[in-house]
């Protein structure tokens, strides 16, 4: 079955990306400008796209760091079983596709005269722009901590120097200390995130400090995948005895008990509606928002920005798109996956509005691993489309893995994990 369902994922997402698109468009006479904000997952796969959609397309990617570090397969880096250098990607693959890479920060979006401005002071024109913001955090819902807290208590929730950082704090903790990670509410970036994380610093804690534990604060009654997490936390880290490795506190629905209000970073405690706990290392999660340009820009309702689903143009401002964490994406979870996905979608539907083509109807994938220890995965697939009507994009087909996998199918679901990241990595940054 396994084996099925990901063939099945593999021919989906390539039908998202060629049945879109089709054969190269080849347009004469206007230059068409696209100017794409963001390097993430989502914004180097929209640039790339966009140039073997069309080559004739002017494609310009704005990236303030030269770096980027992937926040799947970043809890590895946690548990030792990758170095942060095995996550870091450049640009140089994305240049090779024709697309003119700059670093610099946007500080604005002229949506009238469809300018993007940056800090160094360089203006850009376009006839598209695609906005990739990721996220940013929602700093004043916690007492005691801002983005300066950040840099000791660490959220590493953008996979990087926070991420080296937490490493090193697990690295010096005593055996027989504590994590406690506080995880946000929804909607977030990468739903089974803090929950592969407690998974991979319990991997690390059970082969060299066997007598520590995790503490999970949660603000919600349940979490994405959360039958297979348990399981093997079970399996694993003997969740709901006595010596549990990882310890999970939810939240009733309309109670606060375990709502992260506030932390005190000299003493390491977080304190919610029920619990205060003083931890050795402590992980705070923030709420989160669409990231800073968005706001800037105008493109946001609340704290996420609306798109037209079919095209992930912005229903705010014409002739702007977003796509990824950001984006008001009714039916697909934040993820990497979903937005390398929303990417080709994006961009096929870009290259058609350029050149006066009629557009295709959309499809949409998304696969997310977990790796919750040795030679121990999980995952979940599904296939979407958009409805009839455009609001939303319903899942068509999926899979989950089951509940009494055998050891080998735990096992294969690892390799899985790895073949995916190597895959996706290529598919956005070469």
């Amino acid at each position: 079955m396994k084996i099925t369902r990901r063939s099945f994922v593999k021919g989906a997402g390539a039908a998202t990306a060629v049945g879109m698109i089709g054969t190269p468009f080849i347009a004469l006479g206007a230059s068409k400008k696209v100017v794409v904000v963001g390097g993430g997952t989502g914004g180097a796969t929209a640039a790339k796209y966009l140039k073997l959609a069309d080559p004739t397309i002017d494609v310009t990617l704005i990236e303030a760091n030269k770096h980027y570090y992937t926040c799947y397969l970043s809890n590895e880096v946690l548990s030792g079983d990758r170095t942060i250098d095995q996550i870091k990607f450049g640009y140089s693959g994305v240049g090779k596709h024709g697309v003119k890479v700059v670093h610099d920060i946007v500080t604005g979006i002229d949506a009238g005269k469809r300018v993007v401005k940056t800090k160094g002071g360089k203006s850009f024109n376009y006839d598209r722009c695609i906005v990739a913001p990721g996220v940013d955090f929602k700093w004043d819902t916690i007492e005691g901590y801002d983005a300066n807290v950040a840099e000791t208590i660490t959220h590493a929730w953008k996979a990087g120097s926070q991420t080296v950082t937490l490493r090193k704090q697990l690295l010096a903790m005593k055996d027989g200390g504590t994590v406690c990670i506080t995880a946000p509410p929804n909607p977030f970036r990468c739903p089974p995130g803090p929950y592969e994380r407690a998974s991979q610093i319990a991997h690390y804690f059970k082969q060299h400090k066997p007598k520590s534990k995790i503490i999970i604060l949660d603000p919600k009654p349940k979490f994405s995948k959360m039958g297979l997490f348990t399981q093997g936390w079970k399996d694993l880290y003997g969740y709901g005895t006595d010596n549990s490795m990882i310890e999970w506190h939810g939240t009733p629905k309309g109670s606060d008990d375990n709502v992260l209000s506030s932390i005190d970073a000299k003493t390491r405690t977080a304190t919610t509606g029920f619990n205060e706990v003083q931890a050795d290392v402590l992980n705070v999660i923030p709420a989160q928002k669409a990231g800073k340009i968005a706001f800037a820009a105008g493109l946001t309702k609340g704290d996420w920005c609306p798109i037209n689903l079919h095209t992930f143009e912005s229903t705010i401002h014409k002739n702007i798109h977003v796509i990824g964490d950001a984006a008001i994406a009714k039916g697909m979870p934040k993820s990497g996956y979903a937005a390398n996905s929303e990417a080709k979608v994006c961009a096929a539907s870009i290259a058609a509005l350029l050149n006066g083509h009629e557009l295709g109807t959309p499809a949409y994938v998304n696969t997310c691993y977990s790796i919750i220890g040795m030679d121990y995965g999980i995952s979940v697939a599904a296939v979407y489309r958009l409805a009839e009507d455009g609001s939303k994009i319903t899942k068509v087909s999926g899979g989950l893995t089951p509940k009494d996998a055998s050891s080998e199918m735990r096992a294969r679901e690892v390799q899985y994990a790895y073949s995916w990241f190597d895959n996706i990595t290529n598919d956005a940054f070469n």
